[in-house]
């Protein structure tokens, strides 16, 4: 595979979990206003393991470091399809929601037992 093709596809890849994950942290509140608290947990769940393997990383994505491969180029964005202000202030944005989100799951799941 050319190295502009194996990009283009990591690229697409990260861009696509990317958006899983985007999913989760909106999903899990939306789940447990809904009263399906078992899919809440799941999306809760998924999200923090996904922080996990970026703890373990050193709060980097491991498709950062395929990206890497097949470019010299290290803008905020080079490793997947966001904007370049997304790509940079990802973290920022989706953290607080999802410990805000967390929180309601919580408060929904307390509320209920």
């Amino acid at each position: 595979m050319k190295p502009h093709t194996a990009l283009e596809t990591v690229k697409a890849l990260h861009t696509l979990i990317w958006g899983f994950f985007v999913a989760c942290i909106v999903g899990a509140p939306l789940a447990a206003w809904q009263g399906q608290l078992g899919w809440a947990a799941l999306l809760v769940g998924c999200v923090a393991l996904e922080g996990l393997v970026l703890l373990v990383n050193r709060w980097s994505c491991p498709l950062t470091g395929v990206a890497a491969r097949y470019t010299d180029r290290r803008d905020e964005n080079f490793d997947i399809y966001l904007p370049r202000w997304l790509a940079k202030h990802n973290k920022r944005i989706f953290t607080p929601l999802y410990v805000l989100g967390t929180g309601y799951v919580l408060y929904v799941w307390l509320d209920r037992a």
